[in-house]
C-alpha cells in the first residue's frame, strides 16, 4: 500500500493505515542495541584506525549512547545534576586526617604551596568534568602533563591534569582482559571511527610518573566487568527510554488527532534472527552492515502488516505466525491487539507508564526522592525528610565517589609535594534543623 506511512517516536512506531487509523508498534529493545547487556563486549578487540581497542559497549559507543539517551529524558539529567551538587558541597578544600578519641576526623586547612600549584591551572574545571564523567559513566580518563624541568635537571613535577571525555578515549586491548595490564590508551573521535586520526598515549605509571605525557583511567569496579565500568543507572535504561518516549507519543497524538487501532508487539529474539540474516547477506555481497538496515527492514515488515490490516478487501483475512520456544521454554510470539478507540484511556495508560518510568529512573540513579525534588504520591518531601535524607547521603554515598573522583588529583599532590599530609576533599557544611538553630541566628523574614 503506497500511502502507508511509518513515523518513529523513540522506540515506538506509528503506522498510518488508510481507512483504519494508526497502529502503534512498540518493539522490545533487541540485542542489536548499544544499550544491551546480553552481550559481553570485552570478549574481543575492536579495530579502529589499525589499533586494537577494548570496545566501550556493543558498538564501541556506550558513552554516546548514554549521552543521547539522557538528552531525551526530562528527569535523569536534573537528578544527576542535583547529585553532582550534593557531592560537590561547598567545593574542594584541603584537609588532613586527625585521630581524636578513637575517631577519624578531617581537619580542614590551607597550604600555600599546594594552592599556588592548583591555581596555576584550571583545577575547578578539571574537578567539575571528573564529577560529571564519573556520575554518567562511573569512570573517567585523566591526562597527566609533567613539567619540562626534569630535562634540564630541575625538580620534576606534574604541571597539570586534564579530563579526557569518555566519548574520545578507549583502553588498549590486552589479552589478559585485566585493567592493570593495559599499557596504552587511545584518544580520537570514536563516534566517527577516528577518521581524522587516533593518538596513542602510554598508561600513567606510578613508578615513573614524570617520564612523558600519559593517561590514567579511574573507575568504580562494576561486578563481572573486567575493564570499563557501567553507569549505576544502567539497569534502568529501558525505563529511561520509555519515560522519554511518552511525551513524544502524546505530542504525536495531539498534533495529528490520531486514533490508535492496533498495538503490535514482537519478540526481540525475532529481530535478533533478522539482524543475523541481514549481516550474513551483507557479508555475501561484500558490503558493511549498519543498524539502519534493520530499522528499514522493520518498517517494511510493518508496511506488510498494514496492508493485511487495512482496506475493505482484507475483511476476513487473518495474520499467521509460528511461535517458537527457546531453551528455557519461553515462547517467542507476535501479538496484534485491536485497541478500542478510547483516546482518553490510552493517554491515561501512557501517563501511568510515564509515572512508573519516572519512578524507575529515580530509583536507578539512586538518589532519595527527597533530595531529587521528586513528588511521591502527589506530595513533596518535608524539610525534616530532606534533612535526614541529606545526612544519610553524606554519611554513606559520598566517600567512595569522592575517593575515585579526586584520586588522580590527590596522587599528583603526593608526588609534587612529598611528605605532605594534605589532600583535596569536598567540604560539606552540615545543615541544621530550624529548631536546632538559636533564634538570634535564624534568617529574619521581611514582611
Amino acid at each position: 500500500m503506497k500511502n502507508v506511512k511509518i513515523n518513529r517516536v523513540g522506540n515506538t512506531r506509528f503506522v498510518n493505515i488508510p481507512g483504519v487509523g494508526v497502529g502503534m508498534y512498540s518493539g522490545m529493545v533487541g540485542t542489536f542495541s548499544a544499550g544491551n547487556l546480553s552481550k559481553t563486549w570485552e570478549v574481543e578487540p575492536e579495530i579502529v584506525s589499525g589499533k586494537e581497542v577494548v570496545p566501550y559497549g556493543v558498538d564501541n559507543n556506550l558513552p554516546s549512547f548514554v549521552r543521547d539517551m539522557l538528552d531525551e529524558n526530562n528527569l535523569a539529567p536534573g537528578i544527576l545534576e542535583r547529585e553532582k551538587g550534593l557531592l560537590y558541597g561547598q567545593g574542594p578544600e584541603l584537609y588532613k586526617k586527625v585521630y581524636e578519641n578513637g575517631e577519624v576526623i578531617r581537619e580542614w586547612g590551607r597550604d600555600a604551596k599546594i594552592w599556588e600549584w592548583l591555581e596555576s591551572w584550571d583545577y575547578l574545571r578539571y574537578i567539575e568534568m571528573a564529577i560529571t564523567e564519573y556520575k554518567y559513566l562511573h569512570g573517567y580518563f585523566v591526562k597527566h602533563f609533567p613539567t619540562r624541568g626534569k630535562r634540564i635537571g630541575k625538580e620534576a613535577k606534574i604541571a597539570r591534569l586534564e579530563v579526557i571525555p569518555g566519548v574520545n578515549a578507549r583502553l588498549g586491548w590486552v589479552d589478559s582482559r585485566k585493567l592493570e595490564d593495559v599499557r596504552e590508551i587511545y584518544v580520537g573521535d570514536f563516534e566517527n571511527n577516528c577518521i581524522s586520526g587516533i593518538a596513542t598515549y602510554p598508561v600513567y605509571d606510578k613508578n615513573d610518573p614524570f617520564r612523558t605525557v600519559s593517561i590514567s583511567y579511574h573507575n568504580s569496579y562494576s561486578y563481572a566487568r573486567s575493564l570499563y565500568s557501567i553507569p549505576s543507572f544502567w539497569g534502568s535504561r529501558n525505563w529511561i527510554m520509555r519515560s522519554s518516549d511518552v511525551p513524544q507519543v502524546l505530542k504525536y497524538i495531539t498534533e495529528n488527532s490520531i486514533n490508535v487501532a492496533f498495538h503490535i508487539e514482537s519478540p526481540a529474539e525475532y529481530w535478533d534472527i533478522q539482524k543475523d540474516k541481514i549481516e550474513q547477506r551483507c557479508t555475501r555481497i561484500g558490503i558493511e552492515y549498519n543498524d539502519e538496515m534493520l530499522e528499514e527492514h522493520k518498517d517494511e515488515v510493518l508496511r506488510s502488516l498494514a496492508n493485511a490490516l487495512s482496506g475493505k478487501k482484507n475483511v476476513g483475512k487473518f495474520f499467521h505466525t509460528i511461535s517458537l520456544k527457546d531453551d528455557e521454554g519461553k515462547i517467542w510470539e507476535w501479538k496484534i491487539t485491536p485497541i478500542d478507540q478510547k483516546i482518553k484511556d490510552f493517554i491515561e495508560a501512557q501517563i501511568r507508564v510515564s509515572e512508573k518510568a519516572d519512578s524507575a529512573t529515580t530509583s536507578g540513579i539512586g538518589l532519595h526522592p527527597a533530595l531529587s525534588n521528586i513528588m511521591v504520591d502527589g506530595k513533596l518531601s518535608s524539610g525534616s525528610e530532606m534533612l535526614y535524607a541529606l545526612k544519610l547521603y553524606l554519611a554513606s554515598d559520598t566517600t567512595i565517589p569522592e575517593e575515585i573522583i579526586l584520586q588522580a588529583l590527590n596522587e599528583t599532590i603526593r608526588l609534587n609535594f612529598p611528605g605532605t599530609p594534605w589532600r583535596v576533599g569536598f567540604y560539606h557544611k552540615i545543615v541544621l534543623r530550624e529548631e536546632d538553630v538559636a533564634p538570634k541566628d535564624r534568617v529574619k523574614q521581611n514582611v
